[in-house]
């Protein structure tokens, strides 16, 4: 309010009706502020993001410091809105591999997430790690360890031993029978079998752990991940295609039916 003088007469009070701009730390400042912290889409750490391998990786073939590639198959949403879309890629690094022993001693695969990139072209990079495999696969993973591991091969071991050892059994059965003394070549036969198998085994290593394309997986995430309202502009994007749910590990061996070789054993 100020006070002007009229012909001299009286001072009259005039309301000023400029408008100011608000003052640092007003009201009106802040709720600015909320509203452009309510643009803000946060993935919190332990967010889980289902994702389809695009490559192939293994004990056999893979070594430390090679790269793993990935999309992502479910859209994560976020109060309502889309912030990871199916069709985005994560990019990741092998960082261990040990080959699985002749005798005993699983195939052991370590992997890493380095980065997530948006249909968009919006990227960032983070730590992730595994959280979880595919149903069909036959690996286990040990979550303590961060460890895919290749499934034991003990029954695969003994029935090799014992194919052998039911060959050479045969074998022998027809030599006894030829020389007069059945129960002998019997004997005979199935202890070579039993040994060729046995060498045969100790030979061999288990089987490797493997991510096979196609194979799902849950990826966790291990600190928080930011996104403003611009950079979840998607727009018309163009139709891409994902890695089918018909593409994926081979089954388990354990589940396997495998018919017994049937050939010569050499006495």
């Amino acid at each position: 309010m100020r006070f002007v003088w009229i012909a001299g007469l009286s001072l009259w009070p005039v309301l000023a009706c400029a408008q100011t701009e608000p003052a640092p730390g007003s009201p009106e400042t802040g709720s600015q502020a909320v509203a452009a912290e309510a643009e803000v889409y946060v993935l919190e750490p332990g967010t889980r993001i289902p994702l389809a391998m695009i490559n192939s990786v293994s004990t056999k073939n893979s070594a430390v410091g090679d790269r793993i590639y990935l999309e992502t198959v479910f859209p994560i949403l976020v109060n309502g809105r889309i912030v990871i879309p199916p069709g985005s890629y994560v990019a990741g690094t092998v960082t261990g591999v040990k080959r699985p022993g002749r005798v005993k001693g699983r195939g052991e695969l370590y992997v890493r997430f380095d980065s997530l990139t948006l249909p968009n072209g919006v990227t960032r990079d983070f730590r992730a790690r595994v959280g979880s495999l595919d149903g069909r696969a036959s690996e286990d993973l040990d979550r303590q360890e961060g460890a895919i591991k290749s499934e034991g091969n003990k029954s695969g071991d003994a029935r090799n031993i014992g194919e052998a050892a039911a060959t050479g059994a045969s074998v022998g059965t027809i030599a006894g029978a030829v020389g007069g003394n059945v129960g002998k070549g019997l004997g005979i036969g199935a202890a070579a079998g039993a040994t060729a198998g046995l060498v045969g085994v100790l030979l061999s290593r288990g089987p490797d752990a493997m991510l096979a394309k196609g194979t799902t997986l849950d990826m966790v995430l291990d600190r928080p991940l930011r996104f403003t309202a611009e950079e979840l502009n998607f727009g018309p994007l163009p139709y891409r295609h994902t890695i089918g749910a018909g593409e994926g590990p081979p089954p388990s061996k354990k589940s396997e039916t495998r018919p017994i070789r049937r050939g010569r054993f050499p006495l």
